[in-house]
């Protein structure tokens, strides 16, 4: 029964070791000697290259470039190849002009291969790094420019001065901002009066319409007239004539009344 037991327990462990085995991937198998002829063959063109078959590049479309590529028998991608030409232009602009290189690194993993160099230029020195995929296809070359210690403080110094001198800006604009919103309800109340007063100056612009004239009061009766009546009415009262007497005076009583 004991033999069974660890019979079993072998075979367990033996499974598991395998399993574990087959799981692990293997590094990216290579040889440096053809690796290294492409890294070199593309560090020579880019030295050769100008800005004119730079933008000939650029300008060709992807099918063209690929065709030109696969025919000429290099592990490049039509986005590797242009991503390392424009990579090496942007190395040549912050390090200068490119002098040598120095040999070269290799470290693989289980799905890329990474190539590394040191390079000198005319004003800094950097190092050029290849990245591989699995099947040896160029992923990427970027220039990595090597700064002093004196540099690297130095524009940590600007980028944190620049980010607190921004924070201060913001803080001071809305400061600002905050300040003038003691001018809003006067603002509000001028715009409010504004209809107020636009409506006041229209009823005072409006013609004012002319008052009705009075009747004219009717014309005074002629006191000949008056006496020659008068004097009429009395004759006929007294049966005589109008010569028999003579109206000297007419006054008016205050009260209409005839008593």
């Amino acid at each position: 029964m004991k033999k069974k037991i660890s019979l079993l327990i072998c075979m367990l462990v033996a499974v598991l070791s395998f399993t574990g085995c087959s799981s692990t991937k293997t590094e990216v198998e290579y040889d440096e000697a053809e690796v290294e002829q492409v890294t070199e063959f593309l560090i020579g063109y880019c030295v050769e290259m100008d800005d004119a078959t730079l933008e000939q590049w650029q300008n060709m479309t992807d099918f063209a470039l690929e065709q030109q590529l696969t025919n000429a028998g290099l592990p490049f991608t039509p986005e590797s190849f242009l991503g390392a030409l424009e990579s090496w232009e942007a190395g040549v602009d912050e390090c200068g002009e490119y002098i040598e290189h120095g040999d070269y690194t290799y470290e693989a993993s289980s799905d890329e291969l990474k190539v590394t160099t040191d390079a000198k230029y005319a004003d800094r020195d950097a190092s050029i790094e290849f990245v591989f995929d699995e099947n040896l296809y160029l992923d990427s070359m970027t220039v990595n420019a090597k700064f002093t210690m004196g540099e690297i403080l130095k524009k940590a110094g600007l980028n944190t001065l620049l980010g607190m001198g921004t924070v201060f800006v913001v803080l001071i604009f809305i400061s600002i901002l905050i300040s003038l919103f003691k001018y809003i309800p006067a603002i509000q109340a001028a715009f409010a009066k504004k209809p107020k007063k636009a409506e006041a100056d229209v009823k005072k612009a409006a013609p004012v319409p002319a008052a009705p004239k009075a009747a004219p009061a009717p014309a005074a009766t002629d006191d000949a007239e008056l006496v020659a009546v008068i004097s009429a009415a009395i004759a006929a009262s007294e049966g005589t004539t109008t010569d028999g007497f003579v109206v000297r005076s007419i006054k008016r009583r205050r009260s209409n009344k005839w008593n």
